[in-house]
């Protein structure tokens, strides 16, 4: 009986003493963890990231590395900071945490041509830019998402139409008359950077969301590894690519509105009627036309500007689809644009898709690669010469020939399809007058439609048994076709001024298709030789790439009926129409064969070499200037690994000093220029049964390969674990064999002048960047990116012989005048530059029209009295500026982009700087107020005038390209999808002197289609 008792009493004090052990245990889980960081040396992480696993309940450490915490035992804490890697470890009372350095950003691999590198293997001028740093916005072409972002590239932005296109330099230009364009390399096929027939801009069928990383190959000793078109840089674009993770579906989606806020700043009805009658005295011929014109709607008030334009529109809609089937790693995405453009009747839109499959085979010895884009470009183009006759067509004249309303209002006269145009009667158009802006865009076609399929299949065999060698094949292709079609319609303005059909116009019908295929094959050995602390690298290669195109275009008149012979044209009875075939659809073709090397050698991760050597054979040669060899060589050493930098590594994380050498090639010419070659003649006078003839075409025997050879020094650095991180370059660019035009002895080619290489021409630069993290702390960073570069070029021979006399090459003109030649190339100074008349001023500092330098003292004004200016378009520096800024779940982001020393010839306001510019011709037109305001000239401005100095203006800019605001959400209604949504606005604002529209136009300020600014909303999903 006792032992019963004893036993129950037993089992009620065993429930009670577990009971308060499990309460003392509950209890104790909530403890204090204090600990301190250090890295792998023993200094403490300033600033790291202490959070308990799974919560928001976290701290930083203090200056001494030192952190203090409230957790549960049972917690998982984790340790982080940018630079090292991340660590989870179980919370405790007392925690020593050493972090170990992330070497992930000196592992990167770095796509480079034929191969990858680690990124701290890298001895020349390589840049990597990856998709998370890429610009953000209403991106519609691929060289937007770079802009700012590369010491030493510069991207000026194209015009404000639809899809349109953006002009890439890369150390600034190596030539003269041949292509400055840098080599375009996407998923290893080299692609043509000309925009076909039909087409705005080169790379706009690429699609910007299936790009991965943008690689932007800078000096000789990483570009000569392609020689031929490598001397204007290399740009390669990876896509991405499938993954070995589960499924995921990606959706990006942006809504976008533009704002075409930018006018010219011409007068108003009101303003001109008072300047014009001011101007010009009543009773006199001039004055009574002045006055008859601009009085013929004496309440007509019209803005020609507001009229033609209107808030653009557009949506970009992706979606991608990527990860592991099976056996085979998949990425498939389909992407739609549309944008309807700021200038009436301008609309672009364009289908993309693309499917990548890269399995593994052979327990990973094979892999296979394979790149599949097709995209369907629709463009309507709008004229945009509409931007500059809205700007200066008279705004006392009404926008519609018969008012819509009151038949009896208006006049027949000017009425040509229903918009008011200048008539010299019934059906007589003024020939000499500007067009009705709104007639410019409604009546006339302008569409085409551009199909391109660029892929490839690329294949990596391991050696089974031998695995330090591989070998790689690589099959592309790239074709493109484009039709479209560019007619006025009949009855308007510009039929009625049509010579060949009256009243009934014409225009044109065009085809062509460019082909690019590719065959590359190379071998590859990399062994690391662990007795010597070696690594050596071998690749060896060949490459054929064929280039085919065929244009054609196809004029034609509107429908008519056959009313007689027309000269050039030839009645076709199944169309009803006449045709005139100027153009024949001959193929043009050109190869380049290729056979190419390269060594990287690592001695003990110090001392690192690349030496490349490729011979190029291109068919624009002939056979005894065919080949050209171009050799580089570079050489790094990794100063941060030495011994001696041991204490230095407390602070400094890399350091690495570079110097490269190499010769590249240009053969961007145009094909088959070495031999005689017969072209249609255009004239009208050589046609036999209204077809016209062939004749023989100049030739040029002894073209070669222009040769650029550049000297490179830079230097990588880093601090605080890569926190802080970036490079300073020099370089040396020399071009010899410069092709140039020259003139020829009468009688010796069948024109008087041929490209020939007699030229050559220097550059020199210089670049820094610097990348850090200001701030980082368990809720906010602050990331920022600055870059700059300093550019001079300088022309050094163009002719053959030396020839003081020599007045250089005509490089730019504007359209006044039967184009007013502005700028040259000259020896001793920069392409490009500007080739001008001296302005005089008078005592008060005010320029006095029609009053020129007379530099030779010859008592006139003629060529002989310009001068070379030596200002030209180049930028002396340019520079770039990205900021980062993200707390908890928001970010903030913009970027930031200066251009300085660059100039513009505001040729507009040179045309329009004169208020007594009326002749009576018939018409009359606007005049541009701040070239008034500037000049007060009251003479005719004349042709000379028109080249002055004076309208020279320093174009230096800052603008800020974008700026992003966006939240990230990792759940959205349930845990398997998050996202984030974002609000942007692009060309955001502008800070410059310059007196035109925008400083970022062309050398020569005519026509400019104005920028807009563009807010955005946009949404990111993945499931």
């Amino acid at each position: 009986m006792k032992s019963k008792i004893l036993n129950s009493n037993g089992k009620f004090l065993l429930l009670c003493l577990v009971g308060m052990l499990m309460a003392v245990q509950g209890f104790a889980q909530a403890i204090t963890v204090k600990g301190v960081v250090k890295d792998k040396i023993g200094e403490p992480v300033i600033g790291a990231n202490v959070i308990v696993k799974g919560t928001t309940n976290g701290t930083i450490t203090d200056f001494d590395g030192v952190f203090t915490l409230q957790a549960n035992k049972e917690d998982v804490i984790v340790i982080s900071f940018i630079g090292y890697q991340p660590q989870e470890l179980p919370a405790a009372e007392q925690m020593n945490v050493i972090l170990s350095d992330d070497t992930q950003l000196l592992q990167d691999v770095v796509v480079i041509g034929y191969g990858t590198v680690k990124k701290s293997d890298l001895s020349g001028s390589v840049v990597a830019i990856k998709a998370e740093d890429m610009n953000k916005g209403a991106v519609t072409s691929p060289q937007e998402l770079m802009m700012g972002k590369v010491p030493g590239l510069a991207i000026n932005q194209g015009d404000g139409g639809p899809g349109s296109g953006s002009t890439i330099r890369i150390r600034s230009g190596a030539s003269l008359n041949a292509s400055n364009d840098p080599l375009i390399v996407i998923d290893g096929i080299p692609v043509s950077n000309d925009a076909a027939p039909g087409t705005s801009n080169a790379l706009g069928t690429i699609n910007p969301n299936d790009i991965e990383t943008f690689t932007v190959l800078k000096d000789a000793s990483a570009t000569a590894i392609y020689g031929s078109r490598a001397s204007n840089g290399v740009i390669i674009i990876t896509t991405k690519k499938g993954t070995q993770d589960k499924i995921k579906v990606s959706y990006n989606s942006t809504y976008a509105y533009k704002d075409p806020y930018q006018r010219f700043e011409t007068m108003n009805a009101d303003e001109f009627r008072a300047a014009v009658t001011q101007q010009y005295a009543e009773g006199t011929a001039l004055g009574d036309a002045a006055r008859e014109l601009i009085n013929l709607y004496p309440n007509q008030s019209t803005d020609w500007q507001d009229a033609i334009f209107q808030g653009g529109l557009s949506t970009d809609q992706n979606i991608a689809i990527a990860g592991k089937a099976g056996f085979l790693p998949f990425r498939v995405s389909f992407g739609y644009n549309k944008e309807r453009g700021t200038i009436k009747t301008s609309d672009y839109e364009r289908y993309t898709a693309s499917v990548n499959l890269s399995p593994k085979f052979f327990d990973n010895h094979l892999s296979i690669d394979v790149n599949v884009k097709g995209t369907i470009n629709n463009n309507r183009f709008a004229d945009s010469g509409a931007v500059g006759s809205a700007a200066f067509y008279d705004p006392t004249k009404p926008i519609y020939g018969i008012d819509p309303v009151d038949q009896s209002s208006y006049s027949k006269i000017y009425n040509y399809n229903g918009y008011w145009n200048w008539s010299n009667g019934e059906n007589n158009p003024n020939t000499l007058s500007a067009v009705n802006p709104l007639s410019l865009l409604y009546d006339r076609n302008n569409t085409g439609t551009t199909k391109r399929s660029l892929g490839n299949i690329q294949l990596d065999y391991k050696i089974h048994g031998f695995e330090d060698l591989r070998l790689n094949l690589n099959l592309g292709y790239d074709v493109a076709k484009t039709t479209g079609s560019d007619y006025v319609s009949s009855g308007s303005y510009q039929a009625a001024r049509d010579t060949d059909f009256k009243n009934i116009g014409q225009g044109k019908n065009w085809n062509n298709i460019r082909r690019n295929l590719l065959l590359d094959f190379y071998m590859n050995y990399d062994k690391a030789i662990e007795s010597i602390q070696s690594n050596i690298n071998v690749m060896a290669g060949y490459s054929w790439q064929h280039f085919y195109y065929k244009d054609h275009n196809l004029y034609k008149s509107n429908v008519i009926e056959n009313n007689g012979a027309k000269e050039g044209w030839t009645y076709s009875d199944t169309e009803n129409r006449y045709i005139k075939n100027n153009s024949y659809p001959s193929p043009w073709e050109n190869y380049l064969v290729s056979f190419f090397g390269r060594l990287n050698y690592n001695l003990m991760d110090r001392y690192l070499l690349t030496a490349t050597l490729r011979n190029d054979g291109s068919s624009r040669f002939n056979k005894n200037n065919r080949w050209g060899l171009f050799p580089s060589a570079a050489l790094a050493w990794s100063v941060i690994n030495e011994p001696f930098m041991e204490k230095a590594r407390d602070f400094m994380s890399n350091l690495k000093l570079r110097i490269g050498y190499g010769v590249t090639g240009q053969q961007e010419i145009g094909d088959y220029q070495y031999i005689v070659k017969y072209v249609l003649s255009t004239n009208p006078n050589t046609t036999y049964l209204n077809n016209y003839l062939l004749k023989p075409d100049g030739y040029s025997p002894n073209l070669k390969w222009e040769e650029t050879t550049t000297y490179n020094i830079g230097i990588d650095y880093g601090f605080l674990n890569n926190r802080i991180n970036g490079s300073i370059e020099y370089y040396q660019k020399h071009t010899r064999d410069l092709l140039n035009t020259i003139n020829v002895p009468a009688g010796s080619n069948y024109i008087n002048e041929i490209t020939a290489n007699v030229g050559s021409m220097r550059n020199e630069g210089l670049e820094f960047n610097i990348n850090a993290t200001a701030i980082q702390t368990k809720d906010f960073a602050w990331d920022l990116g600055y870059n700059v570069t300093w550019n001079t070029s300088e022309i050094t021979k163009l002719t053959a012989l030396f020839n003081p006399a020599y007045e250089g090459i005509e490089a730019g003109s504007a359209s006044y005048n039967s184009g007013t030649v502005l700028q040259r190339h000259q020896v001793g100074y920069a392409p490009s530059t500007y080739w001008l008349y001296q302005q005089v001023y008078d005592e008060e500092g005010r320029p006095i029209q029609n009053s020129l330098v007379d530099r030779n003292n010859d008592g006139k004004i003629g060529a002989e009295d310009r001068y070379f200016t030596g200002k030209s378009p180049m930028a002396d520096f340019y520079m770039g500026l990205s900021s980062q800024f993200t707390y908890k779940n928001w970010d903030l982001g913009f970027n930031l982009r200066a251009s300085i020393g660059n100039y513009v010839y505001n040729a507009k306001a040179a045309d329009l700087a004169s208020l007594n510019s009326f002749t009576n011709q018939g018409s009359i037109s606007n005049y541009y107020k701040p070239a008034i305001e500037q000049t007060g000239f009251t003479l005719t401005s004349s042709g000379e005038q028109k080249a002055s100095d004076m309208f020279l203006e320093n174009a230096s800019f800052l603008k800020m390209d974008n700026i992003t605001f966006g939240y990230t959400f990792k759940k959205f209604f349930t845990d398997k999808i998050s996202g984030r949504i974002s609000a942007s606005v692009q060309n955001v604002f502008t800070i410059t002197k310059y007196s035109g529209m925008d400083p970022e136009c062309n050398a020569i300020d005519e026509n400019i289609w104005p920028r807009p600014r563009t807010f955005t909303l946009g949404l990111n999903l993945n499931f």
